[in-house]
């Protein structure tokens, strides 16, 4: 489903460095050469030390970066060469993300939410009828929600929640449109060792009961224990870990 093939990110800061030669000064190489093949419903984790590249890394997967060289195929599609329209449609209905930071809108409500990513898709509904699309992703929101646990704040905002319990509505938020692929930066970052473990649980028990490939980012190795196949990123290589 998803192909890295000799992806490079090489960022030019314009100023001199020491013991580098004049014509490569500002140059910094963060990505080196990276292959990488997932499979639908597929698993892994992705670990390193901070300023490793990992974030770049995902957000290139993401579409919301592009790769200084190489390709990234999803679906045979090379995302590096689409237009931003449509890496935007993609975003909205192909990837989810969850970040660190749970991002959520404060006047908005857990359902409003959780809601926000289907309104593009709600505009752009075509000949389907758009009450019944929006009591469908209402009662999907719903039945989310549920899963993880939240189903008696569905009308609560967010500064009325705990620090897991938003980032338990971000993850369902990016979810709400059934991607294919869920990419998730140190989903666990803030919280405390318990909420962290419990997020790790949920993404694992989503990845199979939705079927959705999953991709975490993560400096915690007991978050990474957690999932099915572990890969390490330094000096801009990624090797595995599992084997």
């Amino acid at each position: 489903m998803l192909e890295l093939v000799d992806v490079t990110k090489k960022y030019e800061f314009g100023f001199p460095r020491s013991g580098v030669p004049p014509g490569d000064a500002g140059d910094v190489c963060v990505l080196k050469g990276i292959t990488l093949k997932v499979a639908k419903g597929q698993s892994l984790v992705i670990v390193g030390p901070s300023g490793s590249g990992k974030s770049t890394l995902l957000n290139i997967i993401g579409a919301l970066d592009r790769p200084t060289t190489g390709r990234v195929l999803l679906d045979d599609r090379d995302l590096a060469q689409l237009g931003e329209m449509e890496l935007a449609r993609i975003r909205n209905q192909e990837i989810g993300f969850v970040f660190q930071l749970h991002h959520l809108l404060p006047q908005c409500t857990v359902l409003e939410n959780v809601l926000v990513p289907t309104l593009v898709r709600q505009k752009d509904g075509g000949l389907v009828d758009k009450r019944d699309l929006r009591q469908k992703v209402q009662q999907r929101a719903i039945e989310l929600l549920q899963r993880v646990g939240l189903e008696d704040h569905l009308l609560h905002r967010p500064g009325e929640l705990s620090v897991g319990q938003r980032q338990r509505v971000a993850v369902v938020r990016a979810l709400i449109n059934r991607p294919r692929l869920l990419l998730a930066d140190e989903p666990t970052g803030s919280l405390d060792e318990k909420t962290s473990q419990s997020i790790a649980d949920l993404l694992v028990e989503l990845n199979r009961s939705e079927g959705v490939a999953l991709i975490v980012v993560t400096h915690s190795l007991k978050v990474a224990s957690r999932m099915g196949h572990v890969m390490e990123l330094a000096d801009g290589l990624l090797r595995d870990r599992s084997q």
